[in-house]
This record gives structure tokens, sequence and C-alpha cells, in this order.
């Protein structure tokens, strides 16, 4: 039976990265898939992860219906036995639930991968209805690290390296290099209790939590 999978975690947790490792996985094995990505962080119609891979990708909108976009192609002949779709989290309920319905009417398997919550630590309306429908939902097991070395669980937004909680819930950005200068407008994953005190890795520069250089080592 197809099943609707929910592949979750924060950023920097290798979401992207399993994406493309499970389109190889399927595709090695003879199954033909589609991929397709919402807003990713390089650009439209490319699915990439920050190891440096990247695959073509098909662009959602807010107007996309996968459930005609389906149909049509199987009409026309095509063959789908599975769907990759990355950055899941901007998908609009009803794209969740069109996704829903191909697993259900069409038994096509869809594998779905995104961040539950926005920089605000409030569910994304998409991720929220993929919760509610999916068969199974996983936590990646790749845990991305705060700056003080616990496991990150929260997304910030941040702003010359100070974080920020409001704004348009969907500015698209990657996650600030701690090593360099803060990014204008950037993205930084922080254990819960750093982000309820706003204290990312620039501020905890500042306040000599952690030290300006990488320590020297023999």
């Amino acid at each position: 039976m197809a099943e609707l999978t929910f592949w979750t975690g924060t950023m920097d947790a290798g979401k992207s990265t399993l994406a493309l490792q499970t389109n190889h996985n399927h595709a090695v094995r003879g199954r033909v898939g589609r991929i397709y990505v919402c807003q990713d962080r390089t650009g439209p119609a490319v699915l990439t992860s920050r190891l440096g891979l990247s695959h073509d990708a098909i662009e959602v909108d807010e107007d996309f219906d996968f459930w005609d976009h389906v149909v049509d192609a199987l009409t026309h002949g095509s063959r789908i036995d599975y769907i990759i779709c990355d950055e899941s989290q901007f998908y609009t309920p009803a794209q969740i639930e069109q996704l829903a319905k191909v697993v259900d009417e069409l038994q096509i398997d869809v594998f779905c991968f995104g961040i539950l919550t926005d920089f605000r630590t409030r569910l994304f309306p998409g991720s929220a209805r993929l919760v509610e429908l999916a068969d199974r939902t996983e936590v990646l097991q790749v845990e991305a690290l705060c700056w003080c070395g616990r496991r990150a669980t929260h997304n910030a937004r941040t702003e010359n390296g100070v974080m920020v909680t409001e704004g348009e819930v969907i500015v698209v950005g990657d996650v600030d290099d701690a090593v360099t200068e803060p990014a204008e407008v950037a993205y930084e994953v922080l254990c819960r209790q750093h982000h309820r005190t706003g204290m990312t890795t620039s501020r905890a520069r500042e306040h000599g939590r952690i030290p300006a250089e990488p320590l020297p080592f023999p």
C-alpha cells in the first residue's frame, strides 16, 4: 500500500540531503519519480543540499494542484511510482490534502520533507496538515546543534545577528555561517533556552560566551 510520509527536523538537520538520497534509492531500483520543491534557498525548480548535491525539480506555487498535475501526467502516458516533496512546510493545507488523495486514489508513494515550526515557534499550516494526515511522521535522527552544543530544536530568524520574532512568515534564507560576520537576514538553529532568550551566536560571542575565533590546536 502506498503511504504519505512526513520527514521533519530543524533547519540544518539534513532534510534535503535525505530527500535526494530517497530519490536515488528508489531510482536505482527502477522506480520512476517526480521531485517537487517550494522556494528552495538557491532558487526555483531545483532541490539542493548544503552538502553540494542538487537535482532538477518542479516548482510549487500557491496555485499548483498536485492532483490535476499528476492525473494529467498519467493520462498522457507518464509513469509515476513515487513523489518527493521538499520544503513542504510552504505548501498550502489544500495541497497537502491533494497529496493524500494521490496516495489513496492513485497508490503513489509520497515523501514529504520540511520543518514543523517557523521562527515564531508556530506550526506552518502545511506542516500542521501533514501531521494530521500523514501515515507516518518521522523525526530526522541527525541532530542540528545550537551554538552551546545542545540539540537545536527551534529555528530563529536573525537580522544582523539579532533574533527577530515579527515579520513576514516566509522569508527565504539559509542557515547563517557562525564563523563569518552575520548576514543581514539569515536563520540560525537554537536550543529552546537560547531561542527563548534570543541568545544567538553573534550575541553569545559579544557577551564572551564563545570565543571570537576558533581555539588553536597543535
